[in-house]
């Protein structure tokens, strides 16, 4: 690897940066604690700091030369996400979540200290050409922050040309990256459905309108989505992952509820499947003698990276890398990220970077054991500063 060694020299530093973060995990719109300390130590940095975006976001900019006081157009924006999941931590950590029902269960703690480190890195010497955006997140999980900062002016305010964030992989070993072209996340839409029946005693079922019979032939039937609606060589994932209903053995309740994902690689296909699983659901039930009650709530879309930027990214990162630990040609994943709303704005490239070592990294992102590898705290900080080095194509 080719990291210049100041990184290394402040990694203890940056390492108990990740590790503070990690102990004071925030949810959606409530990462303030996060937010004030990202703002600060840009502010000490150096750079021009704008609070407030979107809720909690932030925003660092650094300029340097011309084009970053109006002689030229080039800016480019880098993004980290800021906010924790809702879950319990059971790892036994001297910096272990001491936010019970909250833990940084998908590094965003690491993405968060890794852009920092790249704002500092390039503060201090001036290595790019132009005006870098610094865009620090909240809400990823779920809370659609990228879009609410978007919504909040973040490009009439803070205008880029292109945009690049990076995830961590527990998957690939630390050393590697992947910067593939095309779709790369999957888009993520939820369902909810309220069945409503007649209920009664469990030995006179002919007296009933069951709503547990419904639901049961409710997430059968859905599966035929996939098999029968969907192009095989389209990829989608109907799952109904909750299913509530009754209260004792012998009674018939008269409501059930049920929820779930629907996942896919496709605009297309989400919009399709937003169409016919409601109206699926409203055939089944209506078979069944119950009314349903359906929220379908459209998701995240999928994250499709510019091929020019990804093709950029997997350059750059060669400079930090060696060439042969550069992946571009890695299936995607149906995991949601609303890094997309920035690509459908922008150019972009969302890429991963592997945290996979030996004796640490590799439990699954959103696993109660989770922890971010911080030996990827500077080569996530070097990666980011030789994206800005380098000259992302028109």
């Amino acid at each position: 690897m080719n990291i210049d060694p100041k990184l290394h020299e402040w990694t203890p530093e940056f390492t108990a940066w990740r590790r503070d973060f990690h102990a004071h995990p925030e949810i959606a719109y409530q990462e303030h604690r996060t937010a004030a300390l990202v703002a600060e130590r840009l502010t000490a940095f150096g750079l021009e700091v704008t609070t407030g975006i979107g809720g909690t976001g932030v925003v660092g900019t650094l300029r340097n030369g011309a084009l970053g006081h109006g002689g030229g157009n080039r800016a480019i924006a880098l993004r980290a996400d800021m906010d924790a999941l809702p879950m319990d931590e059971v790892n036994d950590l001297p910096y272990r979540s001491q936010n019970p029902g909250r833990m940084h269960g998908c590094g965003h703690d690491g993405h968060t200290t890794m852009l920092l480190a790249a704002a500092r890195y390039l503060a201090e010497t001036r290595r790019f050409a132009g005006t870098v955006h610094f865009i620090f997140q909240p809400a990823e999980e779920g809370g659609a922050g990228a879009l609410r900062m978007l919504e909040d002016g973040l490009l009439e305010r803070f205008p880029f040309d292109a945009v690049f964030g990076a995830h961590n992989d527990p998957t690939l070993p630390v050393g590697t990256l992947s910067a593939s072209p095309g779709t790369v996340n999957g888009a993520t839409d939820d369902i909810m459905i309220e069945l409503t029946g007649r209920g009664g005693h469990a030995a006179r079922p002919h007296a009933t309108i069951d709503p547990i019979v419904a639901g049961a032939q409710i997430v059968l039937g859905l599966q035929s989505i996939v098999s029968r609606r969907v192009d095989p060589l389209d990829s989608a994932v109907v799952s109904i992952c909750t299913f509530h209903a009754g209260s004792a053995t012998n009674v018939i309740p008269e409501t059930a509820t049920l929820s779930g994902t629907i996942r896919n690689l496709n605009g297309a296909v989400q919009n399709r499947l937003a169409r016919e699983i409601p109206a699926m659901i409203e055939h089944l039930a209506q078979a069944a003698g119950v009314t349903a009650a359906i929220t379908y709530e459209r998701g995240y879309p999928p994250v499709v990276n510019d091929a020019g930027m990804a093709r950029f990214v997997a350059e750059r990162a060669a400079t930090v890398l060696d060439a042969a630990d550069i992946r571009t040609t890695l299936p995607p994943t149906l995991g949601g990220e609303d890094f997309a709303y920035y690509a459908q704005r922008r150019p972009g490239c969302f890429f991963r970077i592997g945290q996979a070592g030996a004796a640490t990294g590799a439990v699954p992102l959103h696993h109660p054991r989770y922890d971010f590898n911080d030996a990827i705290l500077p080569i996530g900080a070097a990666i980011f500063a030789a994206i800005a080095a380098g000259e992302p194509p028109a």
